[in-house]
């Protein structure tokens, strides 16, 4: 279950929260009958609604990122967004932009390759320099070579960088949002455990 509690329909005061509920849930209750309409938990939507100011912010950054106004490639830019829930270790960023990937045409095997990405040879050098941005941007806390920024700009301008930058990095937050309050496909158990039997005994080492 989330950690944060979740905002019944019957709750919900703001206009813009209840036409997002109703487009998500239709008519039912989330918090009794979960479940989006995109097969989701849905857990986010509810949890967001805690605040409707944020829950707004996140709608017009939604609006901004779909619109036909961006410069950007839409497969570069799932490509960052997957490879940056995957180097955050969010089953719910990766999974979800892995089908936006797939319905934006990106191939299959480089889906499936995007794990991986660094051995294979199936991406082309920008989307090579889009994954390795993802990764300087995540894992490397925003330290990233004038290799790759060159690399960047032998086909991306100033604003389609500017939008990738900020749209990894979103993501990046969304990742972590999730795995620290146990929303959607990331409400599981911590994996890193003492296992119990055995001693550490120095003098058999």
């Amino acid at each position: 279950m989330p950690r944060l509690k979740q905002v019944r329909k019957s709750e919900v005061k703001d206009t813009r929260v209840l036409e997002t509920y109703t487009k998500h849930f239709g008519n039912k209750e989330p918090v009794d009958q979960p479940g989006t309409k995109g097969g989701t938990p849905g857990n986010w939507w509810t949890v967001y609604a805690l605040d409707p100011e944020l829950f707004g912010m996140f709608l017009d950054r939604h609006k901004w990122q779909w619109s036909k106004d961006r410069k950007l490639s839409p497969v570069l830019r799932e490509l960052g967004i997957t490879r940056a829930g995957w180097a955050r270790g969010s089953q719910f960023v990766f999974s979800q932009h892995c089908k936006v990937l797939r319905r934006e045409g990106c191939p299959e095997e480089k889906i499936k390759a995007i794990p991986g990405w660094a051995s294979s040879d199936l991406y082309s050098p920008i989307e090579r320099a889009v994954l390795a941005y993802a990764d300087d941007l995540t894992l490397g806390g925003g330290r990233t070579s004038d290799q790759c920024f060159e690399a960047l700009h032998k086909e991306l301008d100033d604003v389609q960088i500017f939008e990738l930058t900020f749209m990894i990095l979103t993501y990046d937050m969304s990742a972590t949002l999730c795995k620290a309050l146990r929303l959607e496909y990331d409400d599981v158990d911590e994996r890193i455990k003492e296992v119990e039997k055995g001693n550490y005994d120095l003098d058999r080492m």
